[in-house]
């Protein structure tokens, strides 16, 4: 029995390798590394260097290894570049994930748990949103997760497999022993790119859009540490396990913060006044997503750990100082 973790290499996918070789689990790891890289790979887990969207390699890779479970978290994840080129979007995460459901029913995969977003709810006001939310993504990205949802939930009704659906909102943070953490240079993270630019690695940074309903006029996300969003991986592969019923959760802690706020926590805890830079607003940003996470708390017993900005963008922050000295 193995579990395949698709986008192993990259930020959230190595984290979830790290929890379930922690846990004495035989962890396959599927990545490309066009993002991910190699060395952020635990060495407790099998790497297998292919595309998730090969069927005919990755129903080798079910039964090289007996996988009977999938984590899927690889795909692209730029909502601005998903609106100039919706393509990459639609092949990178809808087809390559169809693929990837055809090789699991192929192989016999008893679980599927998927790495979805909040960008599948749109626009959806002040208010946080609970699961069944009406869902109007404004943007390829959202939409591209969303299709594999309904993917999933029509070949779970027509075949012997269960699945788990996570979306996410904005998560961040770092592995707080710096054994792994958001590591492409150019990632477009808020809270990366203002740890990067205090530590003097961009010049400056931009805030896109000061003029929305918000209470400061810029964008409010419900921030969540990295390490809280894979324990609900981990309590929702245990709960399908144990014979659950398939099911749509929202990650999230139920408490938004706009982007002047999270800039103003960097600059507290790395003490330097970087430029923030306000411009105009980007293509396909809502103005406001959080949701309540009431559900994932009571289904799974979810209990976050580190529910605290401060903490949050410390471990980012010292993650990006750990890679400037990996890196020399």
């Amino acid at each position: 029995m193995a579990v395949l973790v698709t986008g192993g290499a990259g930020y959230i996918g190595s984290h979830m390798v790290l929890a379930l070789s922690d846990a004495g689990e035989t962890v396959v790891v599927l990545d490309n590394l066009i993002t991910g890289f190699d060395w952020a790979i635990d060495g407790r887990a099998v790497f297998e260097r292919g595309d998730a969207g090969d069927i005919a390699f990755v129903t080798g890779l079910i039964a090289k290894h007996g996988i009977t479970e999938i984590i899927h978290f690889a795909g692209s994840i730029v909502v601005p570049e998903s609106v100039t080129n919706p393509l990459k979007y639609y092949a990178n995460n809808t087809a390559t994930s169809r693929n990837l459901i055809e090789a699991a029913v192929k192989g016999g995969v008893k679980h599927f748990i998927f790495s979805s977003t909040a960008a599948v709810y749109g626009m959806t006001g002040l208010a946080p949103v609970v699961e069944n939310t009406p869902l109007n993504p404004m943007s390829p990205y959202g939409r591209s997760k969303l299709m594999t949802e309904w993917m999933l939930a029509d070949v779970a009704a027509a075949h012997p497999i269960t699945f788990g659906v996570l979306r996410y909102f904005n998560v961040a943070g770092a592995d707080p022993q710096k054994r792994s953490g958001q590591s492409t240079p150019l990632a477009t993270h808020l809270i990366k790119v203002a740890c990067q630019t205090a530590l003097g690695q961009r010049a400056k940074m931009d805030i896109f859009g000061t003029d929305y309903d918000t209470p400061d006029g810029t964008c409010v996300r419900d921030y969540i540490h990295v390490t809280d969003l894979i324990a609900a991986h981990a309590l929702l592969l245990t709960h399908l396990r144990k014979g659950g019923e398939s099911t749509t959760l929202n990650c999230a802690y139920g408490r938004g913060y706009s982007v002047r706020e999270v800039v103003a926590m960097v600059r507290e805890v790395s003490g330097v006044a970087f430029v923030a830079e306000e411009g105009p607003r980007r293509a396909g940003d809502p103005a406001s997503i959080t949701a309540t996470g009431e559900k994932v708390r009571r289904l799974l017993g979810w209990v976050p750990q580190h529910d605290d900005l401060h903490e949050i963008v410390e471990t980012a922050y010292a993650w990006e100082r750990h890679l400037m000295t990996r890196n020399r």
